[in-house]
């Protein structure tokens, strides 16, 4: 009762795949993203767990201290670092998903 469908073979390719997601996931969780706002003065680092690890400020922004557009600018700049590692999470896994032919939520 052999149709050509090896369960067992399918079983080792989907095994396979989730090793390479899991390591793929924790590579990407290693890797970086840096945002910013405000033309540079503030800059914000991102891991690829989405964990914000810095934040920096300008020394001019502190001469003349504007609590509100500082607020801003570094909501602005941790956002836009969050943004970018995401799209570069969404890359990775693209990339073995791509190869596949399969595509995971949140990679489009």
């Amino acid at each position: 009762m052999s149709d050509g469908f090896d369960l067992g073979s399918l079983l080792k390719q989907a095994q396979a795949l989730q090793n390479q997601l899991t390591t793929a996931q924790q590579d990407a969780a290693t890797r970086i993203a840096e945002g910013s706002a405000g033309g540079g003065m503030v800059t914000a680092k991102v891991n690829g767990r989405l964990e914000v690890l810095e934040v920096r400020l300008d020394p001019t922004l502190l001469e003349k201290p504007d609590r509100e557009m500082l607020q801003d600018l570094v909501v602005a700049a941790v956002n836009d670092a969050v943004r970018r590692a995401q799209r570069m999470l969404a890359d990775e896994m693209g990339k073995l998903t791509g190869q596949l032919g399969m595509k995971l939520p949140g990679s489009e």
